[in-house]
Order: C-alpha cells, then sequence, then structure tokens
C-alpha cells in the first residue's frame, strides 16, 4: 500500500498542484492538504489529520495572506509590539516579526511530531527555520566547512553600513534581509571613490508614508534603481529595521551579455536537479523574468565537479532535510554558496534523470 502525504500547505498553490500531478504520474492516491491558516487556528488538527503512518512535507505558507497575517500577528505578540495594520499586496512589513511567529510555529509542529512517531517528515522544522534565517543559516554553513561568500554582519542603518564598508575597505556588497526570500529587498550597492552610490534592488521605496510615518517598502519585479543619499539611506533603514546583514560581492559568470547563478536542488544529500539562472540584471531569481539555461552547458569539468561538491557538502549540514536548493556561484573550479532554500524545489518542468522535482522526491525516499 503507497505511503500516505500529507502537505502543511496552502491548497490550490502551485507547489500543490505540481506535487498532486506528480503523485497522479505514479499512480498514487493524492496528497492529503492540511492548510496553513487552519492549523495556524487549530493545532489539533494535525493530529487529527496524521491518524496512520505517514509521510508530512511542509510547504512555505506564503502563498495565503491569511496565513501570513496569522503569523505576523504572532511574532507582534512574541516581540511585545503593537500591531499594525496589514501589509498590503506585495509590501515588505516586519519581516523580524513573521519570522518570530513562524519560527515559533515550526517548534510547536516538531512539539506535535515527536508525538507522532510514525510520521515522517521530508525536511525537520528545525532545519526549516535555520534556512529561513539567513544570515544564521550562513554562518551554518560556514562552521561545517560549506564556502560562502564573506559575511559582514548584521547592518544597523545606513549610518553603520557606511563604517562597515570602511572598516573592511569595499565598495560593492550585497545587502540582504535576514528572513527574506525570493529576492525581496535584497540590494547590490556600489560607490566609486567620488563619492557616487547606486543601490539596486527589489525593494521599491514607497511616496506615501505608512499612519506611523515610517517608510514603507514594496516588492517589485521590475528592479528599481536610486542613487541620492537620500533615497539610499531610507532604503537601507527601513530595511535594517527589520533586520539586514552584508556580504561580500561575488562576480558571477558571464554568459554572452549576462551573467548567472545556479540553482540545485539536493535529494537524500546528493546534488540532483540543476539550473542556470541568467539575466542581465544584479538578481538573477527566475520569477523576476530571468531565463533558464542548462548548467550543463556553461560549466566545465572542474566547475560541474565543484558545484556538485559544494551541493552535497552543504546538504550534509542539514542531515534532517530529505529535499533542499541551493543558490551558488561557480568559476573557474570554485564554488560558493549564496543561500540554502527549505523549499528550492518549485522549477516547474525541469528534469534530472527524466524526472521533475516533485515526481523525483516521491521516487527517492
Amino acid at each position: 500500500m503507497p505511503t500516505p502525504l500529507t502537505l502543511l500547505a496552502t491548497a490550490g498553490s502551485k507547489r500543490v498542484r505540481l506535487m498532486q500531478a506528480a503523485r497522479a504520474q505514479l499512480r498514487l492516491p493524492p496528497a492529503h492538504v492540511l492548510e496553513w491558516r487552519d492549523w495556524l487556528a487549530q493545532p489539533a488538527l494535525l493530529e487529527a489529520t496524521l491518524r496512520q503512518p505517514g509521510r508530512l512535507k511542509i510547504e512555505p505558507p506564503g502563498d495565503d495572506p491569511a496565513a501570513h497575517l496569522l503569523l505576523l500577528q504572532a511574532g507582534w505578540r512574541l516581540l511585545e509590539r503593537p500591531p499594525v495594520a496589514a501589509p498590503e499586496h506585495g509590501e515588505l512589513l516586519a519581516m523580524d516579526a513573521w519570522f518570530a511567529g513562524f519560527s515559533n510555529a515550526m517548534q510547536d509542529l516538531a512539539r506535535q511530531l515527536a508525538a507522532l512517531p510514525a510520521i515522517r517528515v521530508v525536511n525537520a522544522p528545525a532545519e526549516i527555520s535555520l534556512m529561513t534565517d539567513k544570515l544564521a543559516c550562513q554562518r551554518h554553513l560556514a562552521a561545517h566547512g560549506v564556502p560562502i561568500p564573506a559575511l559582514l554582519g548584521p547592518v544597523h542603518g545606513y549610518d553603520h553600513l557606511q563604517s562597515l564598508l570602511h572598516e573592511h575597505q569595499l565598495d560593492r556588497i550585497y545587502l540582504k534581509p535576514r528572513y527574506g526570500s525570493s529576492a525581496s529587498g535584497v540590494v547590490a550597492y556600489r560607490r566609486n571613490k567620488a563619492g557616487r552610490q547606486q543601490a539596486t534592488t527589489s525593494a521599491a521605496l514607497s511616496t506615501l508614508p505608512r499612519a506611523d510615518g515610517k517608510t514603507r517598502l514594496f516588492n517589485v519585479k521590475r528592479m528599481a534603481r536610486y542613487e541620492s543619499e537620500q533615497d539610499i539611506a531610507a532604503l537601507v533603514d527601513a530595511l535594517a529595521a527589520q533586520e539586514l546583514y552584508a556580504e561580500a560581492w561575488l562576480n558571477k559568470p558571464r554568459c554572452g551579455d549576462s551573467h548567472y547563478d545556479l540553482r540545485v536542488v539536493t535529494l537524500g544529500g546528493q546534488p540532483a536537479h540543476r539550473v542556470a539562472r541568467i539575466g542581465d540584471r544584479m538578481m538573477t531569481n527566475l520569477h523576476l523574468d530571468n531565463r533558464r539555461g542548462d548548467a550543463a552547458g556553461l560549466l566545465n569539468a572542474a566547475d560541474l565537479a565543484a558545484l556538485e561538491a559544494a551541493s552535497a557538502q552543504a546538504a550534509r549540514a542539514f542531515p534532517a532535510s530529505h529535499v533542499t536548493g541551493y543558490d551558488l556561484v561557480v568559476r573557474q573550479g570554485q564554488a560558493h554558496v549564496l543561500e540554502a532554500n527549505a523549499f528550492g524545489d518549485l522549477l516547474p518542468g525541469l528534469l534530472w534523470q527524466g524526472a521533475d522535482t516533485y515526481t523525483a522526491q516521491l521516487t527517492h525516499v
């Protein structure tokens, strides 16, 4: 009898549709879907759902604004902050409070699963939380010997950024929200010796402040570029208020008039699906209308070996996670891991040994 699968997910999301399609292709019964919003409101639904041995796959809650708001509200309470109006579509608001709510939910989920020994979880809640805390994750990878870009650490605001640049004698860095995802709020910052600055980012400054007078930021697909000190300071200060960190700039390899990095999905600790993300902008995430490329066609033997070795080494740092994604820059036989992603398998149509990411994880138990 096939092992039952339950998804903690958003019903109707692309991830759920792809998983159900993979199960149908393999002639497996559909996975049961427990909605994030329902579980957050009624945690006992988990035990009621998982009444027989099986597997649980945790998908991200971000597809559901109601679930996002529940986590945000929980975070405000945990951090003892007064609640504010719910974020508008695409608004980057209180990412640190959202993570407080999310990590607390993962701790609750882990406690529930500890009482259900017959349930195997695809990715352990504790490791999902660790990969969602981008700064802690990079430190964790470095502690396990995984090559990463040099970390400058937390950035507390624009003035602090300038002091970090002076301290490390750098003129180009990447600024990343500690709890962001999919390039949300990432800033590519550069300055020259004449003092001119440029910040390219997926976070656009709103012309209208929030009711509390604070700067509003919105996630945009078309990169925003700021060059005035006033705008850049407002941008960095607004992101730093939600927790921000800096890392050294790594030049990405070229592909014609564009550049690229790579996404690798590991299954059971081994590199499987891989794809080049090619674009002419600072961020190459595929959802930003960048294009896919054949990793094997771009990498020589030394680069391919470095890619696979770094991916496998990174996967060993998360032994309780069966399906993970890693973003890497590979040049001249050296690989650096830019990010680990507990939900990095959303790559529709990408095949490895004839199977897409969802079919492969169902057959690679």
